[in-house]
């Protein structure tokens, strides 16, 4: 894998690989935000590639198993002739395969240096394993089926060793997991920076709990959100404020800064949000919890503001 990735003879071939495919995406004109949306997987909450991956997997090797029972007993009497099942799973992995390949290459255009080299080289095997899944579905027509058996088998092998280099990017580089990394957990009000420190315009990281913080003002007031995008683990504090979205400074995906749902990838999961409040001229945030916490200035708060509405003399109120 650290012979691959430092094959820095790859990085040509796979920067214009990657202008073809945003030559590609912009022809959709106006719809290209949907069709890249839908290919990232933000209406999904993480990458398509993977399960279109998984489903690939699963049904070839059913396909290869299919073949060898065929071969090996399919010709006595009374066995099941498995050669027409065969031709159905197969031709459910080839579809599987073309969509991991347009989900995978989305996703691929946005990684850098050894991750990108590696996947390159990875989607080469899976395209060179569908072809021979193709060119096998074309022999079964011709009922050539021991020689589409064993086209299948080798496509299979291409796709297992393809497959060795998808798990390194997931488990080693963290392609298409969530890098947002640790996330503020206290359900009580934390003290995080002074009012008059936080600048009117930009994101400015603060640390809290040990925890990083963004914190930057919007129309709405004060918004508090993850240090890192879920993306790649850009820092977000390097981003900025479009028309009420906070923009990572690596990918473009836009987060929604109240709920932090994903507005536009390559991101899909969701960038971790706080509440936030304003108390003495000092900026406080906790995590977001849908459950009622134990706050008991959260209840002073409330009591005073009944207090102030039911008080005919709102100054006595006061």
């Amino acid at each position: 894998m650290d012979w691959l990735g430092g094959q820095t003879r790859l990085d040509r071939p796979s920067y214009r690989l990657e202008n073809v495919l945003t030559f590609g995406f912009n022809v959709f004109g106006g719809a290209r935000n949907q069709v890249t949306n839908a290919l990232n997987g933000v209406w999904l909450g993480h990458p398509v590639h993977p399960p279109l991956a998984s489903l690939s997997s699963g049904v070839l090797g059913a396909t290869v198993a299919l073949d060898a029972y065929q071969v090996t007993v399919g010709r006595r009497a009374n066995a099941i002739d498995a050669s027409h099942m065969a031709q159905h799973t197969l031709a459910l992995g080839i579809l599987a395969n073309l969509g991991a390949a347009v989900t995978g290459a989305t996703d691929w255009q946005h990684t850098h240096e050894q991750a990108r080299r590696i996947g390159l080289v990875h989607g080469l095997l899976n395209l060179t394993a569908t072809a021979m899944y193709a060119l096998s579905w074309t022999e079964r027509r011709r009922k050539h089926h021991l020689r589409a058996s064993l086209i299948s088998a080798v496509g299979y092998a291409i796709s297992m060793s393809s497959g060795v280099l998808g798990g390194h990017l997931v488990f080693a580089s963290g392609v298409g997991t969530d890098q947002s990394g640790p996330q503020l957990e206290s359900a009580q009000w934390v003290p995080a920076l002074a009012q008059d420190s936080l600048p009117d315009q930009g994101l400015h990281r603060v640390e809290v709990d040990n925890v990083g913080v963004v914190l930057f003002r919007s129309e709405d007031g004060i918004r508090a959100v993850g240090e890192f995008c879920p993306h790649l683990a850009a820092p977000m504090a390097d981003g900025w404020v479009d028309r009420g979205k906070v923009v990572c400074p690596w990918h473009g995906s836009q987060f929604d800064p109240e709920s932090g749902e994903v507005v536009r990838g390559p991101a899909s999961a969701p960038l971790p949000c706080y509440q936030v409040r304003t108390r003495g001229g000092v900026i406080e945030v906790r995590a977001t919890s849908e459950q009622p916490v134990d706050d008991e200035s959260v209840v002073t708060e409330a009591c005073f503001a009944e207090a102030c509405l039911t008080d005919d003399n709102s100054e006595a109120a006061l």
